[in-house]
């Protein structure tokens, strides 16, 4: 059995737009969150290195990279899937995050599947003491805020 959570959103641009935004502007409409942190530190900067096999970072005040994942599919302007971890996740743990830009008429519905969070341990950090389903509820809810902010920087 596997934990994900899939939501999406539409935005008015296309789907080239879109990818765009989600890939190469992350840095202006990511918004960080006390739950999901990527590093354990103040938020940072997000960024994704172009193609497969890029990184997925988050780059501090301070200079100091985190790398989240890395690009595991890049199939621009209608899919990217990245591998993720957060700061709090064991060594060993990564789970996968599925983003497809899909043309709706004059809008492209963006949608992101996250899934793995069955890996984390019952007693992890990652799971933050909540069961499977509140802790699929609050990723749900992260990544919702983080469609909207994409939708709040998309301009067609």
């Amino acid at each position: 059995m596997t934990s994900k959570v899939y939501v999406a959103l539409r935005v008015k641009a296309s789907p080239q737009r879109a990818f765009e935004v989600f890939t190469q502007e992350i840095g202006a409409w990511w918004r960080p969150s006390a739950l999901f942190q990527t590093t354990p530190r103040a938020p940072g900067v997000m960024a994704i290195e172009p193609g497969e096999g890029g990184r997925f970072t988050e780059t501090l005040a301070n200079g100091k990279v985190f790398e989240i994942g890395r690009v595991l599919i890049w199939e621009p302007p209608g899919r990217l899937v990245l591998s993720w971890r957060q700061a709090n996740f064991p060594p060993d743990m990564h789970t996968e995050v599925e983003v497809k830009f899909e043309a709706v008429g004059d809008e492209t519905r963006v949608s992101v599947e996250h899934r793995g969070f069955h890996q984390a341990p019952a007693e992890s950090a990652a799971r933050h003491g909540f069961p499977n389903a509140l802790l699929l509820t609050k990723l749900a809810e992260y990544w919702q805020a983080q469609l909207r902010a994409i939708r709040d920087t998309v301009t067609p």
